[in-house]
């Protein structure tokens, strides 16, 4: 049976795994599924169409699936899916989707998403990235894995957060970051590779000296953006990363940090 205190309001409908626990105060809607190994702290709330994995945890005051700060919804079926292994501390927010967005916010797995941080409704990240505190994540954003977001920073809606960023503290970010760079600044800027974040990951000195050579083709070589992607393209890099980089800029809405 899960261990629920008295005093938790759970809704009839709710699915709720047999080893999960749910602290006082504590309130789980009606279709919210719990898997194996959640825990709720006292006073967490979620809410909504929400799905969270094995073995997450949610602090105090974390409120997960209401709805979403967008004026052209309407109560449409949404969702939350929260991936598994996440800590999520106390005041996050952390919104279900909107129909135009596609109706879904996703959460990856193995995320540290620490007090006070907001997800935006239709956000996807992915797994294994640190959010630290007080940052706000627009609606639509993408975070892919590995990247890493300093305190106080802000993210525009539809930006993108490339795999293993890092975004120095109190950064404010209106385009897409690109993979693997350390960004920092007001309206941020690249500043070069993320060399901490690669070695911790465990990538070899090849594969960090390609990605180091294409940010110098890319953001120090003064060539405009299209004949550094000729060139970058042209120089037939060997690692995997490089062509992960291409196409990411290949691919930006937004533009991206230079």
């Amino acid at each position: 049976m899960p261990r629920i205190h008295p005093s938790a309001v759970i809704e009839p409908g709710a699915k709720i795994a047999d080893d999960a626990a749910i602290g006082a105060f504590a309130f789980v809607g009606s279709e919210v599924e719990l898997a194996a190994g959640v825990e709720l702290r006292p006073h967490a709330h979620v809410c909504g169409r929400t799905t969270v994995g094995e073995g997450t945890r949610i602090f105090p005051f974390a409120v997960l699936g209401e709805e979403p700060q967008d004026k052209s919804f309407t109560g449409e079926t949404t969702q939350l899916l929260v991936g598994r292994d996440n800590v999520i501390r106390e005041h996050v927010t952390i919104h279900i989707g909107t129909r135009k967005g596609g109706g879904c916010t996703r959460i990856g797995d193995d995320n540290f998403i620490m007090n006070g941080v907001h997800v935006g409704h239709d956000s996807e990240i992915g797994s294994h990235c640190i959010i630290a505190s007080y940052c706000a994540l627009g609606g639509h954003v993408a975070v892919e894995d590995y990247a890493v977001i300093g305190g106080l920073s802000g993210v525009h809606q539809f930006a993108r957060i490339g795999e293993s960023v890092m975004v120095a503290a109190a950064s404010a970010l209106s385009k897409d970051a690109p993979p693997f760079a350390l960004v920092s600044g007001r309206r941020a800027r690249v500043k070069g590779t993320n060399v901490v974040g690669l070695r911790r990951r465990g990538f070899s000195a090849e594969v960090r000296a390609e990605i180091k050579h294409a940010f110098h083709i890319l953001f120090n070589s003064k060539l405009r953006l299209e004949p550094a992607l000729e060139r970058l393209r042209a120089e037939h890099f060997e690692c995997a990363e490089v062509g992960r980089l291409l196409h990411f800029i290949e691919n930006s809405k937004r533009g991206f940090c230079r």
